[in-house]
């Protein structure tokens, strides 16, 4: 079986030889191109590549040019772009416009063969579900179908972008892609018990995704530390509702699901942060995020006490229905299946394990 295939650019001849030989030492089989406009030669010719790996700053024609050029005639093959510019806009404004990920000169080369392997899993993936998505009308049974629209929206919801940006948090908080997955396909599964559109709800699973994006911006020994913040943490903490509102509302992509990140932690009584918004106030998308968020909370383990069951996480949210909950919505929450939760906890859980058993057998 032939290894993955994987185009190197860059103008300097001996960062491409170095690359080239990590990843030729990894099992890749590597193609070098020593600018933009040989890089598009190449693929014009019609050599196909799972991969392209682009410096970001090239005379002519950049990274960002290439990358403008190659998206949408080569919407399957991911781009990593590489650059020395420590600036979190310039990184952003890669991911805005297509690319997967982004590496930081200098780089170890395990950094690089875990992004590029990240990178190639992403895209497998995505050509599986295309696949799947392809069969799903085939499918029969009207319980599992309830399960997987719910899915189906979750996977659709899952653009490059977003993923590039949970793959960032995941760096932070090895605890985030689960519990961030989890809370997208119970707020979907809500949001499609409420009747919403497949756009808004499209909008509000990106927005329940990314709550915690703003996490990028808290210290380290804030986020992670084991003990009772202080006060004065609690409040720095607090902040990152501001902080992921600050990095996802100049992207045209996720405005809307910024409105949702900036409120995602504002209760039904105005009691809430960071702006005390009350009832009709908070955004939709947010106020049936805070009953998927408290659901996925209450039914996962936590260093000081075990998971509870669905039962119990209902009567807690039934219990604060008009003071933390909109009760709208925890009206249409309680009429729902209740198996839905377990099933949609095994399937998402099931997925990361999959993700997880590949990437360490590959490497």
């Amino acid at each position: 079986m032939p290894s993955e295939r994987i185009l190197v650019v860059d103008d300097e001849e001996t960062i491409r030889e170095i690359v080239s030989s990590m990843l030729t030492s990894a099992n890749f089989n590597c193609r070098q191109a020593g600018s933009g406009m040989e890089a598009l030669a190449l693929l014009d010719s019609g050599e196909q590549f799972e991969l392209m790996l682009s410096d970001l700053m090239m005379a002519n024609l950049d990274g960002i040019g290439l990358l403008e050029k190659t998206k949408e005639r080569f919407p399957d093959m991911p781009v990593v772009m590489v650059t020395a510019v420590h600036d979190i806009s310039v990184a952003l404004g890669a991911l805005r416009n297509g690319a997967y990920d982004y590496l930081l000169k200098p780089f170890e080369r395990e950094q690089l063969l875990a992004t590029v392997r990240r990178a190639l899993e992403n895209r497998r993936l995505k050509l599986e579900n295309r696949k799947y998505q392809t069969e799903l009308e085939q499918l029969v049974d009207a319980r599992t179908e309830q399960l997987r629209k719910a899915m189906g929206n979750l996977e659709r919801s899952y653009d490059i972008t977003l993923e590039a940006l949970g793959d960032a948090l995941d760096l932070k908080d090895a605890e985030t892609e689960g519990h961030s997955k989890r809370v997208t396909a119970f707020t979907i599964a809500i949001a499609r018990a409420l009747g919403l559109s497949a756009d808004e709800i499209r909008v509000i699973a990106r927005g329940a995704f990314l709550h915690d994006i703003g996490k990028m911006a808290i210290p380290d020994n804030i986020l992670r530390k084991p003990d009772k913040l202080t006060p004065e943490e609690v409040a720095i903490m607090r902040e990152h509702c501001f902080h992921g509102y600050q990095i996802l509302k100049k992207i045209p992509f996720l405005a809307e699901a910024a409105e949702i990140v900036y409120s995602h932690q504002e209760r039904f009584d105005g009691t809430g942060y960071p702006r005390g918004l009350k009832g009709e106030q908070i955004p939709l998308g947010a106020r049936m995020f805070s009953v998927a968020d408290t659901l996925d909370a209450i039914t996962s383990n936590r260093p000081y006490r075990p998971a509870q069951t669905v039962d119990a996480a209902r009567e807690e949210i039934e219990r604060w229905s008009g003071r933390q909950f909109d009760p709208e919505i925890v009206t249409t929450f309680m009429s729902m299946d209740k198996n839905i939760w377990t099933d949609l906890r095994k399937e998402i859980n099931a997925q990361i394990h999959r993700f997880a058993y590949s990437v360490k057998s590959s490497s």
